[in-house]
């Protein structure tokens, strides 16, 4: 197995599993099926995946008690947010970015499935 040392090997290796299920899947989709399945490439391919990982909330030194869940950790070091729409709002792309600032990760990418061609449903955000 590759070994992924750094954030753009991780991507890299992310994005090849993405366009694996996608070929596989075809668009039009529940996001849920692309998630399950893009799991099941990511641990496959030897990457640490943690799915539907609980996020917290601290506001005023205060946890929150919220249902915040992120779709896929990767390695500890990259957020995957899955969608299926037809296209991305703004507001997807800001909640990978909210999400990227409460759990300290730096990197996320935002994947839309339900694309002809999944390059145009990649967005790659760094905070």
């Amino acid at each position: 197995m590759k070994e992924y040392k750094t954030l753009n090997d991780i991507t890299y290796g992310i994005i090849g599993c993405a366009f694996k299920v996608h070929k596989a899947l075809g668009p039009g989709l529940l996001e849920s099926s692309y998630e399950s399945c893009l799991n099941y490439e990511l641990t496959e391919t030897g990457f640490f995946v943690e799915r539907q990982k609980e996020l917290g909330l601290i506001y005023n030194e205060v946890k929150m008690d919220f249902g915040y869940r992120l779709d896929l950790v990767v390695n500890n070091s990259v957020i995957i947010k899955i969608k299926s729409v037809e296209a991305l709002a703004p507001i997807h792309k800001a909640q990978v970015l909210t999400y990227l600032k409460l759990s300290k990760i730096k990197l996320g990418l935002l994947i839309n499935f339900n694309t002809v061609d999944l390059k145009d449903g990649i967005q790659r955000l760094i905070v």
